[in-house]
């Protein structure tokens, strides 16, 4: 077998194709393997350049494969579209990841260590508890709207005037309303 020199890797959470070249672009490695047979196959490689798309997982595979001694690459995918030469399924994905990473103007991202990806994380998680917090207040607001009960935009006024405002609701709206305003308060 040739030297491989390139790999494009299609990343899934079960099954992955790895395409693998040459350096003068021969296919040398095609290959389909399971989560579990990754890593190995992998660090049975030679320390060659190794592409794949920035998606869930990406980084973690990044520094794994960093760590084995090969140089990791990650694209944004909508920069792999164009070297797709055929449908899009996974053998033809980590064809044009293969491609993509030995283009000398692509763009990449760059890996991510765990703390870095544990930040992002956090700021993830508050953006989704404030997305939650906001869907719950508007919830409570269009509810007591549907009584002729306006609410000001504002959480505060929600948190302090929801009760107030549901005392002559009928009972299943007023257990609805509380049943929101505590969610509010997890």
């Amino acid at each position: 077998m040739e030297k491989i020199t390139t790999v494009g890797i299609d990343l899934a959470k079960r099954v992955f194709v790895l395409h693998g070249v040459d350096a003068v672009g021969r296919v040398v490695l095609k290959k389909t393997v399971h989560r579990e047979q990754l890593v190995e196959l992998v660090a049975g490689l030679p320390p060659c350049r190794i592409g794949m798309e920035a998606c869930a997982g990406a980084h973690e595979w990044a520094r794994r494969f960093g760590a084995l001694g090969h140089e990791v690459k990650l694209m944004a995918a909508k920069f792999v579209i164009p070297y797709r030469k055929n449908g899009k399924n996974d053998t033809n994905d980590a064809e044009a990841i293969c491609e993509a990473v030995g283009r000398p103007n692509m763009r990449f991202v760059p890996v991510k260590s765990a703390e870095q990806q544990a930040v992002l994380a956090l700021h993830r998680t508050r953006q989704g508890f404030i997305a939650e917090r906001t869907a719950v207040i508007n919830r409570i607001r269009a509810l007591l709207t549907e009584f002729g009960v306006v609410l000001a935009q504002s959480a505060e006024v929600v948190r302090r005037q929801a009760s107030s405002g549901a005392e002559g609701l009928p009972v299943l709206a007023r257990r609805m309303i509380e049943d929101l305003r505590s969610h509010l308060t997890l």
